[in-house]
């Protein structure tokens, strides 16, 4: 089992930065595939980027690619967003989110992954 605690969220004007860190206790932090997801008031959950165990298949979700990037090292169990350029609409809760994965494949579904951390808000002012 992994226990996921998101951090780095806050309050930021649009165009700004921000980094999000999810740190994952518990061991073998490397055999999971892990995503970032987000969920705004009245929608649905939706992935923002995505990585395999190896961090060497990623995945970004169109309506942030070149802005955002997903990131981890392994040896800190710790998994990055990146996010730059950012917009209004990119305001929503943030959740990173971890399965067990032998494949070295990524997963942009939320219903792929079986550990959620409790999210961290991120509020773009115009």
């Amino acid at each position: 089992q992994v226990q996921l605690v998101e951090s780095g969220g806050g309050l930021v004007q649009a165009g700004g930065s921000l980094r999000l860190s999810c740190t994952a206790s518990g061991r073998s932090f490397s055999s999971y595939a892990m995503g970032w997801f987000r969920q705004a008031l009245g929608k649905e959950r939706e992935c923002v980027a995505a990585s395999s165990w190896t961090g060497g298949r990623i995945f970004h979700a169109e309506a942030v690619k070149g802005r955002f990037t997903i990131s981890r090292d392994n040896a800190k169990n710790t998994l990055y967003l990146q996010m730059n350029s950012l917009k209004p609409e990119d305001t929503a809760v943030y959740y990173c989110a971890a399965v067990r994965d032998s494949t070295g494949s990524y997963y942009y579904r939320p219903d792929n992954y079986l550990y959620w951390g409790q999210g961290t808000q991120v509020t773009v002012s115009s």
